[in-house]
C-alpha cells in the first residue's frame, strides 16, 4: 500500500497536467526511499521500479502497459491486470502481501544505491536512438526556459 504523502504528490501532479509517467515517477521514488531506508530490498534496480509503476497503476494512476516488443507478454499482462485493478475497489489479498513482503525482504538492498541507478538511466538511454534522446534534451531545455522565465 503505497504512503498517503506519495498518493497526495500524484495527484497534485495530475492536477497540474504533468504525464502519468510523470505522476508514476513519485511512486517510484517511494520504492526507492523504502529500499534505501531498509524496509526491504530488489533484485535489481529494474525490479525496484517495476514495483514503483506497479503500485503506481494500482493506486490509480493512468498508465499505460508497455508495447509489444519492449517487454515480455508476461509483464504486459501484469500491467494491464494493475491497471484494471486500480479502478477496482477489492482489497488486496492480505496473504499475498505479506508473501511479498517475505520475498522482498531476503533481497539486496544495493538496488537503490545512487551507482546502480546511474547504471540503470544509462542502459536505459544508451536503449534510445539519438534523434529520441535529442528530443527529450531540447524539450527538457524548453520546460527549464518556461519555468525560469515565470
Amino acid at each position: 500500500m503505497p504512503e498517503k504523502r506519495t498518493v497526495e504528490r500524484a495527484r497534485k501532479d495530475r492536477r497540474e497536467g504533468k504525464a502519468p509517467s510523470t505522476q508514476a515517477g513519485e511512486f517510484v521514488k517511494e520504492e526507492m526511499d523504502h529500499i534505501r531506508a531498509g524496509k526491504h530490498g530488489a533484485k535489481s534496480t529494474k525490479q525496484a521500479i517495476a514495483i514503483g509503476l506497479s503500485k503506481a497503476r494500482r493506486a490509480g494512476v493512468k498508465l499505460p502497459a508497455p508495447k509489444k516488443g519492449t517487454t515480455s507478454a508476461r509483464t504486459r499482462r501484469q500491467a494491464a491486470s494493475d491497471r484494471r485493478k486500480g479502478s477496482s475497489s477489492r482489497k488486496p489479498s492480505a496473504t499475498r502481501s505479506r508473501a511479498t513482503r517475505r520475498a522482498l525482504k531476503r533481497q539486496p538492498r544495493s538496488a537503490a544505491s545512487h551507482r546502480a541507478l546511474s547504471r540503470q538511466a544509462h542502459r536505459a538511454a544508451s536503449r534510445r536512438s539519438k534523434a529520441s534522446r535529442n528530443a527529450s534534451a531540447k524539450k527538457a531545455a524548453a520546460t527549464r526556459k518556461r519555468r525560469s522565465g515565470r
